[in-house]
């Protein structure tokens, strides 16, 4: 399988993602710089986490406007799967191929810690190995990771089962000091209604092994190159 990491200026998780996919899991694994117009010979994309032209305006609305992420969209409407990794994830909601907005944290503070979800979708591509129910624990780094619906659009995500992963306690219950950001519902992940895309706030890249003190997130690249093994 090859992955493709899609990499714009202020990207810093790119090599993250790379070492997993590459070194970890023993894919075949390409940059793509943000410039470039065609994903010929990718499997899977994926956007990761940073500060894409340092955050200005609102996150993701300038990476929004890359070359490449026309190519991106044109990928997920042929069944591609993409992956959106914290600023990844905010660049989806700003191309619409996610509904919703990021805002800031109502803390109004910058937060980097390990936090719990529960998996709330096991049919996607990205959480076939997961049990439903099931708490991961990944770390948090963002300032704007508060995820907003309105309610059209919150019971439109509820309807289609688009709610992936929601932040919870590590026994899997939900409670107002368990979203750490203050997101709808406790969002911490969603996908479309074709399942093939998934922006999410953790970044499941920074606990893939065991060195780390905590390989939960490797669950989810595992799903994926499962899922690329049935199409391909």
């Amino acid at each position: 399988m090859t992955f493709g990491i899609v990499v714009f200026p202020g990207s810093n998780c790119d090599h993250d993602c790379y070492d997993v996919l590459g070194r970890v899991l023993g894919q075949d694994v390409r940059f793509i710089w943000h410039k470039t117009t065609e994903l010929d010979g990718i499997d899977a994309v994926i956007l990761p986490g940073g500060f894409s032209y340092g955050d200005y305006l609102r996150t993701g609305a300038i990476a929004k406007c890359s070359p490449i992420m026309q190519a991106v969209a044109e990928f997920t409407a042929r069944g591609g799967l993409v992956l959106g990794i914290c600023n990844g994830f905010q660049v989806l909601l700003e191309m619409g191929l996610l509904p919703g907005a990021m805002v800031r944290n109502t803390s109004l503070h910058f937060i980097c810690r390990d936090i719990t979800v529960r998996t709330e979708n096991t049919e996607t591509p990205f959480t076939r190995r997961c049990t439903s129910g099931q708490v991961l624990t990944i770390p948090i780094a963002h300032g704007q990771g508060n995820y907003f619906a309105d309610d059209a659009t919150l019971a439109a995500l509820i309807e289609h089962d688009q709610i992936v992963f929601r932040y919870a306690s590590s026994t899997g219950e939900l409670a107002p000091d368990r979203n750490p950001n203050g997101s709808s519902d406790a969002i911490a992940g969603i996908c479309n209604r074709q399942r093939n895309v998934l922006g999410m706030m953790p970044h499941p890249e920074r606990c893939a092994e065991a060195i780390l003190g905590n390989e939960d997130g490797r669950i989810l690249f595992a799903s994926m190159i499962d899922s690329l093994a049935v199409v391909n």
